[in-house]
């Protein structure tokens, strides 16, 4: 099992805007020090608290990544499809390794109608732009008529290594158009261990439906990895105490190397090949130090 980091985006306590961002390059260059197989950023639009837009911000930390896989997220029916394939270009070509797209439906009526998108038909605008993105990586000159209209699009500027796609899904139409058209699936980091592993199931057996050997079968969990039980149960008690992110408590990771091992592995047992974690904190000196105890959690799976 691999395990690799989803940097949080989202830093609402900042009182300085380059205080968050020097924060997320901090942890790029904590994440890589660490061993960690995989570097990734998200997606989010018109936010109510501070956001780190992901192609800008992945550029700046590429520079402390190295050569293995990376990526972010893009929410595709929230995006033109032309524009999405110039930017993985571009990141790509920044990238030492290879580097992965993530996707999603994207999610909030108020945050469509603020982009000027159809939350309604965001399925069928999700599929087109991603068939579109992938047409242009590949080389071809594409035009649209359909949702997004455009005529005569082409990169002269394309990856090198072919781009592969992870979506993001947790209802069962979504599972299936992962099995259908990526390369791997990522489960929401609130589902519960039961959740965890029904969706697994399904995944695997829509692909043997498509034909098709699962690819990378990932979790994202958010965690705390603590200098002992006791002070990661009290870290994981003070996340539960704010509310944090509507995210049940049995679907939180936090404890010693070893409990932490202990829980990463039963989910490898369950078939899944990655973990990305992010961190359930926001105290700088704490996520640092958990990086750190990470490459131990690393170094035991392997």
């Amino acid at each position: 099992m691999r395990i690799g980091v989803s940097l949080t985006s989202n830093h609402p306590d900042v009182k300085d805007p380059r205080e968050g961002a020097r924060w997320m390059i901090e942890r790029a260059a904590a994440a890589r020090s660490s061993g960690l197989a995989s570097l990734f950023i998200g997606d989010q639009h018109v936010s109510p608290t501070p956001y780190y837009q992901n192609t800008p911000m992945l550029g700046r930390l590429l520079a402390e990544w190295g050569t293995a896989p990376a990526g972010c997220l893009f929410l595709l029916p929230l995006w033109h499809p032309v524009l999405v394939a110039e930017q993985i270009s571009t990141l790509a070509a920044l990238a030492e390794g290879p580097f992965i797209m993530q996707c999603g439906l994207g999610w909030g009526e108020d945050r469509f109608a603020a982009m000027g998108a159809s939350f309604r038909t965001r399925p069928s605008a999700f599929e087109e732009a991603l068939d579109i993105v992938r047409r242009l990586l590949a080389g071809e000159t594409v035009s649209s008529s359909r949702r997004f209209r455009f005529a005569g699009a082409s990169l002269a500027l394309r990856p090198v290594e072919p781009v592969e796609v992870w979506i993001g899904a947790s209802a069962p139409p979504a599972i299936e158009r992962a099995a259908r058209l990526a390369e791997g699936w990522i489960a929401s980091p609130s589902l519960s261990r039961e959740e965890v592993r029904a969706q697994a199931d399904m995944y695997r057996e829509r692909c043997a439906a498509y034909g098709k050997q699962p690819g990378a079968i990932v979790l994202r969990r958010d965690i705390y990895v603590g200098e002992s039980s006791s002070e990661a149960r009290a870290v994981l008690e003070h996340a539960l105490r704010q509310g944090y992110r509507g995210v049940p408590g049995d679907a939180l990771i936090a404890g010693s190397v070893g409990e932490v091992t202990e829980q990463f592995r039963a989910f490898g047992e369950l078939g899944y090949t990655d973990i990305l974690v992010r961190h359930l904190i926001n105290d700088q000196r704490k996520v640092l130090s958990s990086f750190e105890r990470l490459a131990a959690v690393s170094a035991a799976l392997a």
